[in-house]
């Protein structure tokens, strides 16, 4: 006859002293020694890397969600994909990446590791890197696999990165190694090798996803890693006025004759705006609103609405958005004003507090 023994009863400050104690070892563990193998894009860098890179020291920090609200969001689904930003791979795809991945999966390796980098799939605003149309990508190796090939991708142009999920079909091969063994790999780290991938994606501007298949020389391990760029950067009006050109020939010395106007008005250009939330964490919320011009083209549209409850903005793109009290106006920017009849541009925002769905007006410049 067994007898269960009473296990020894431990004071409980003592215990959560030595909880406590355990779990700083392991997060001072972690912010010396982030990983101990495998590896990932940090140049331009992928999106859990990123997010590790700029917050593991104050992961905490509620600041977070209106800085970097995608980074934010990912870190409160599982903040282990973070902390494990070198594992996001596959093994067994031999090289049949597509049937391995389904559209819309693809930052997520297909939902790998039971779903714990599914967050990288989210639709938003994540942090990019500024990059001309000739570049490379950084890779760093921690595990001196090596690769059978690295193959680097990048949206097509058009493809709009914060409103539709990232598919196969989006995506255009610009640059590749063959095999390379981590003794080739040109640059030592204080773990690992690193290596950097040439690509040229040639007529890309704005905002854009690299998309990095890595076949380590490592079993059958393949990684999939989304990076965040900006072609050409932002550009600024210039601060004075282009000089005046003078004409060829000398100007009449007396007025021509005034032109009667015309008995029918042109037609009145107008424009509607539609708001869709795209995103929402405790503290802030995330939307998109889509632009359309009316019957006839139009040169400019300014969109403007008044929220209900104290939102604030905490950052935009693709329109110049300023604030008044609880008034929000946004003006499109340089290359999205120009609109043909029944054209469409959108703008996108973060902002702070409740989510809600703001009435909004439109008026365009004809």
């Amino acid at each position: 006859m067994s007898h269960l023994v009473r296990p020894r009863r431990i004071p409980l400050v003592a215990w959560l002293l030595a909880v406590g104690a355990a779990a700083t070892l392991l997060l001072t563990t972690a912010l010396a020694n982030p990983a101990a193998a495998h590896g990932s894009t940090v140049d331009p860098a992928s999106r859990n890397y990123g997010c590790w890179a700029r917050w593991a020291s104050d992961f905490q920090n509620p600041a977070m969600a209106t800085e970097d609200p995608m980074c934010w969001q990912a870190w409160q689904y599982d903040s282990s994909a973070m902390w494990n930003w070198n594992g996001l791979f596959r093994e067994g795809v031999a090289g049949n990446h597509q049937a391995a991945i389904p559209d819309g999966q693809l930052c997520s390796a297909g939902h790998t590791s039971d779903g714990k980098y599914n967050s990288l799939d989210a639709l938003g605003a994540w942090k990019t890197t500024n990059v001309a149309n000739s570049f490379k990508v950084k890779l760093w190796d921690q595990a001196s696999h090596g690769a059978d090939y690295i193959r680097v991708y990048v949206t097509k142009q058009g493809f709009n990165a914060l409103t539709k999920p990232l598919a196969w079909s989006d995506l255009e091969l610009v640059g590749q190694i063959g095999n390379t063994p981590a003794s080739q790999w040109p640059t030592k780290e204080s773990q690992g090798v690193s290596i950097q991938v040439p690509a040229n994606a040639p007529g890309r501007t704005g905002r854009h996803i690299v998309y990095t298949i890595w076949q380590a020389s490592h079993s059958d391990q393949s990684y999939y890693l989304c990076s965040d760029v900006n072609f050409g950067g932002t550009t600024t009006p210039p601060t004075t006025p282009p000089p005046t050109t003078t004409p060829t020939t000398a100007p009449p010395t007396t007025p021509p004759a005034t032109t009667p106007p015309a008995t029918t008005p042109p037609a009145t250009a107008g424009c509607s705006a539609v708001y869709k939330p795209t995103g929402q964490w405790s503290g802030g919320f995330q939307g998109e609103v889509e632009v359309t011009a009316g019957s006839s083209p139009i040169r400019g549209w300014t969109v403007t609405w008044t929220w209900p409850g104290g939102q604030q903005i905490a950052s935009s793109w693709s329109a110049t958005v300023t604030t008044s009290g609880s008034t929000v106006t946004a003006r499109n920017v340089a290359y999205n004003g120009t609109l043909a009849a029944g054209g469409k541009a959108s703008f996108g925002f973060t902002g702070s507090g409740a989510a809600s769905t703001p009435t909004l007006s439109c008026v365009a410049t004809a």
